[in-house]
């Protein structure tokens, strides 16, 4: 049964994509942590969605991740669904587990990525030596990323992702694994003191399901970001 929400809703602007009577589409700022956790309980996506919803949320994940049902970093940008009722919560929450929602990211990384196209087939699991950590390993989970170059620039490759299944840090331990990690990535790169930004370049631009109550497939899209923008545009001036 739905638990009482604890969490206290804050004013927070959200970036609203789409909203009907089940499902809402934001676009997650830089910097914004999903739900609450030890020691963050404020400031989060949960706390601005509670504002902006009132009661209008699922309570299958308890009183810390009201209407949460899928997560993305702290750093990284984009397209999020949340669920404003628990019907449509263990709707979509089936397509996840059966890897038929469509999830398309971009990234910056470092370094020219040879292979215009390709995708890496590697288990990924906690860090054997940090357990904040996550790792290719032979014992992880399956985990599956195809990925495409969009754009080559001097020292970095513009790329797109797409999700098969949705391990914790799947593009970044993945790109990492190949000797390519997201640009200011210090967890599984090195973080990039020249560029203004936090964690690593990162966006989640389009996400494709089937809606809990029309039972059609829907599509969204998040542009990218101004800060991912602006370095786009500053290396095709070959900085």
């Amino acid at each position: 049964d739905p638990i009482d929400v604890a969490i206290l809703p804050q004013d927070i602007p959200l970036d609203i994509i789409y909203e009907d009577k089940d499902i809402l589409i934001v676009n997650k700022a830089k910097n914004m942590v999903v739900h609450p956790g030890a020691g963050h309980y404020n400031d989060t996506l949960v706390n601005a969605v509670m504002f902006h919803c009132k009661e209008e949320l699922s309570g299958i994940n308890g009183e810390i991740r009201p209407g949460i049902v899928h997560r993305i970093d702290k750093d990284t940008t984009g397209i999020l669904i949340v669920c404003k009722n628990d019907q449509a919560h263990k709707f979509i929450a089936e397509q996840i587990k059966e890897h038929t929602v469509m999830r398309k990211y971009v990234g910056i990384v470092t370094g020219i990525v040879k292979e215009n196209e390709g995708t890496i087939d590697a288990p990924i699991g906690r860090h054997k030596n940090d357990r904040k950590k996550m790792a290719s390993t032979l014992n992880g989970r399956n985990a599956v990323t195809h990925y495409r170059v969009i754009q080559h620039y001097q020292r970095h490759t513009y790329m797109e992702f797409q999700l098969e299944t949705g391990r914790t840090h799947q593009i970044r331990v993945h790109m990492a694994s190949i000797f390519h990690p997201l640009l200011g990535d210090s967890v599984y790169g090195v973080e990039d003191k020249k560029n203004k930004f936090e964690g690593q370049c990162l966006h989640a631009e389009c996400i494709g399901f089937i809606h809990p109550r029309t039972k059609e497939y829907v599509e969204f899209h998040a542009p990218i970001p101004n800060y991912m923008a602006e370095l786009l545009a500053t290396f095709s001036k070959g900085c």
